[in-house]
């Protein structure tokens, strides 16, 4: 959980301000709490099946900041970032049988894969049936 989901959530149960800031100082003082930790381990969860721009949105409505979200999703290993157009072959696959047949079927697939999170140059690459 980020920080601010943590305020969030503290401030709701009636916490004062004051003193949720501090203790949460206090948290990550003690390395209790981390937001790059959490960013880290959630790429780390959600990279097999989203793409970039899905977790990087989903970061950013957890308070995570996006330097720190920019810096950990360029750090993603050369081969983890060839590897999104493999992921998106894979997600793509599970959910459709065949390529697609028509320009409505081809819609389709693209609104799904954009749905996940893909970027439009792996999207094309996937309907394209690229392997590089």
């Amino acid at each position: 959980m980020s920080r601010h989901e943590l305020t969030v959530r503290l401030a709701r149960d009636g916490g004062a301000p004051d003193a949720i800031a501090a203790l949460l100082d206090e948290f990550e003082t003690l390395g209790w709490l981390s937001d790059r930790r959490f960013a880290a381990a959630y790429i780390a969860d959600h990279r097999a099946r989203d793409g970039a721009v899905k977790i990087a949105h989903a970061l950013r409505q957890r308070g995570v900041a996006d330097t720190l979200i920019d810096e950990l999703l360029a750090h993603l290993d050369a081969d983890a970032r060839d590897n999104e157009v493999a992921r998106a072959r894979a997600v793509w696959q599970k959910k459709f049988a065949a390529a697609p047949t028509s320009a409505a079927e081809r819609a389709k697939h693209v609104r799904f894969l954009a749905g996940r999170g893909f970027s439009s140059q792996t999207i094309r690459r996937v309907l394209a049936g690229d392997d590089d």
